[in-house]
């Protein structure tokens, strides 16, 4: 008894680890939305800012993969230094670079909230490269459809109408004191924060391309995660650094003390970037791209909770209604993906009939042999004959 509950507590455990996983990443990422605000709104470059956040993601996790993953490394041919070349070109330089622009220009709350567009995007993007398949005459296939339509729609809400502020009760006092900073609805606000929501969904576009190309990069390195994170954080710290220098023309730019912008590069390095690029391949490998998305609204939640806290940040009516289409949107996606993972494991065992049928006969056909034993051995002056008969007919029935 005291071993099974071991077995199952272990069984338990190990299917319920890619839950706490992207529990605990959403938590990462929140953390990261807040600290990053912060520094930007103090000043930094948010490139200088990209390059920083990579290095340390480089140290922090390199040696690991020296120690752990040095024997039987797999050879960078030239298909495979194009995937991880295009890995840091989507994710160090495209997405943060964007997600952070974005980010500056609107809030964090509003941000995370376009982020949900991420198991859609995916979707999209995984149906035009071949890896799922659409049949309108299924119901699973009609929710993710739908889905995806729900989720664009929320997000273009967001970006086309603002609305009024909604109050929270923890928001009110700080609403009423700060009437004429909230007037702010000027057309250059407006503009503004249509040109973040326009960067912040090129960058979720972005990032669903990491997720559908990191899915085939680890078919390669199934058993070097931790390699493979090392390569996408050094290669995506040399294009950062050259973006910056572009972008960049100021030397002071690069300045960085014991300060917030330390904290956003650091917290960004090991949690948001080392740690969260290590952790999302291992649920990817175990679940698919689609599973580790699925998390995303988890994030927006955490996220407006302490932005209405730190940040004394305002949620307006056309984010929350947004946000809600958005969320609705993204659970029916997820809903007909769980449908199809559930016919996928169905359908093998539909097959397996004749096995179990084989195994019955055999089954039978021992216990024929048993009984025929018994009536040799019996003294009887009836005839074996007709038993045997019947013994054979009831082993066709079954």
């Amino acid at each position: 008894m005291g071993t099974e509950k071991l077995r199952s507590c272990a069984n338990f455990l190990e299917n319920s680890m890619p839950y706490f996983a992207m529990i605990l990443l959403q938590f990462g990422y929140a953390g990261m939305n807040v600290i990053a605000k912060l520094s930007l709104n103090g000043g930094m470059s948010h490139y200088v800012l990209v390059v920083y956040r990579h290095a340390i993601a480089t140290i922090a996790i390199a040696p690991f993969a020296i120690i752990f993953e040095r024997k039987a490394q797999p050879k960078i041919t030239f298909p495979i230094f194009i995937q991880i070349f295009l890995l840091a070109l989507l994710g160090p330089v495209i997405d943060q670079n964007l997600y952070y622009a974005g980010l500056k220009l609107t809030s964090p709350t509003f941000s995370c909230a376009i982020s949900n567009m991420l198991p859609a995007m995916t979707f999209v993007i995984a149906v035009l490269c071949r890896m799922e398949k659409i049949n309108m005459k299924k119901l699973r296939c009609q929710a993710k459809v739908i889905g995806t339509m729900l989720t664009v729609a929320g997000a273009m809400l967001m970006t086309l109408y603002k609305g009024p502020i909604v109050e929270l009760f923890w928001t009110k006092d700080t609403l009423h004191s700060k009437n004429n900073t909230s007037n702010i609805t000027t057309s250059s606000s407006k503009d503004t924060w249509l040109l973040g929501s326009t960067l912040l969904i090129i960058s979720t576009l972005a990032w669903a391309s990491l997720f559908v190309l990191q899915a085939k990069a680890i078919e390669t390195y199934k058993n070097h995660q931790l390699t493979l994170t090392s390569l996408i954080c050094f290669f995506g710290t040399l294009l950062a650094f050259a973006t910056t220098l572009v972008m960049e023309q100021k030397a002071s730019v690069w300045t960085i003390g014991w300060d917030m912008n330390l904290l956003a590069s650091a917290y960004g390095g090991i949690v948001a970037s080392s740690i969260s690029y290590y952790v999302q391949g291992l649920v990817i490998k175990k679940k698919g791209p689609v599973f580790a998305t699925s998390f995303s609204p988890l994030m927006m939640i955490i996220v407006a909770i302490m932005g209405s806290f730190f940040l004394a940040e305002h949620i307006f009516l056309g984010s929350a209604i947004g946000s809600i289409l958005v969320v609705t949107g993204l659970y029916s996606v997820l809903w007909g993906k769980h449908k199809e993972q559930v016919e996928m494991k169905v359908a093998p065992d539909d097959e397996k009939p004749l096995p179990t049928k084989s195994a019955r006969l055999n089954g039978n056909i021992g216990k024929l042999s048993e009984s025929i034993d018994q009536l040799s051995e019996a003294k009887s002056f009836q005839k074996v004959e007709p038993n045997i008969s019947v013994v054979i007919i009831n082993c066709t029935i079954s």
